[in-house]
C-alpha cells in the first residue's frame, strides 16, 4: 500500500500538526502528526496530498511540491494493520488562507474520533517537543524539517527507513 502525506508550512515556515489518538486503543496515548493518508486508485502522490490535507483540515494547499521524503509505515490504527510506502510532500500556504479553525473538510468516522484539532509549529519548537516526550510522526520531522529549510529539496526523495 502506498500513501502520500504533506509537511504543510505557511508563510512564516511554521508546520502544521494534527493532535490525534486511536480511538480503539487509548493506551496509546495521543501524538501529533502530518496530514495524510491512502493514495487512491489512478491518484498521484501530489494530489492524494492535497485532498488528505483537505480532508483533515479543510485548508487547501496553493503549492503542493514534489515528494521529497519516503519511508516504509508499519503501525495499528484503530485495529488495523498498515503497511505503506509514505510519500511525503511539502506544501505552502499564504497565512490568509489558512483562517482560524479546525475546519476538516471531509473525516471518515474514525478520523473523526482520532483528531482533536491542529497547531501551527515553529521548526526550532519541534526539537523541543520530541524532547517532552512527546510523540511526533514521522519522528524524524525534527531533524529532517530544520534540514529541508537550510538546504531546499533534496534532487530526489530521501529514503528515511522505517
Amino acid at each position: 500500500m502506498e500513501a502520500a502525506r504533506v509537511v504543510m508550512l505557511d508563510a512564516r515556515a511554521r508546520v502544521l500538526l494534527l493532535s490525534a489518538r486511536d480511538p480503539m486503543n487509548p493506551g496509546k496515548g495521543e501524538w501529533w502528526e502530518i496530514p495524510g493518508g491512502g493514495i487512491e486508485a489512478g491518484e498521484s502522490s501530489g494530489a492524494a496530498a492535497a485532498r488528505e490535507l483537505y480532508e483533515e483540515t479543510g485548508i487547501r494547499a496553493t503549492d503542493v511540491g514534489p515528494s521529497v521524503w519516503q519511508h516504509r509505515a508499519r503501525y495499528t490504527f484503530a485495529g488495523i494493520r498498515f503497511d505503506q510506502l509514505e510519500h511525503i510532500h511539502v506544501a505552502r500556504v499564504e497565512d490568509g488562507r489558512v483562517g482560524g479553525g479546525y475546519r476538516p473538510g471531509g473525516l471518515e468516522a474514525m478520523e473523526a474520533l482520532a483528531f482533536s484539532g491542529f497547531r501551527w509549529w515553529e521548526p526550532d519548537q519541534l526539537g523541543e517537543l520530541a524532547g517532552s516526550g512527546a510523540r511526533i510522526l514521522p519522528p524524524w520531522l525534527p531533524v529532517e524539517l530544520p534540514r529541508y529549510l537550510a538546504d531546499g529539496p533534496p534532487p530526489e526523495p530521501r529514503y528515511l527507513g522505517e
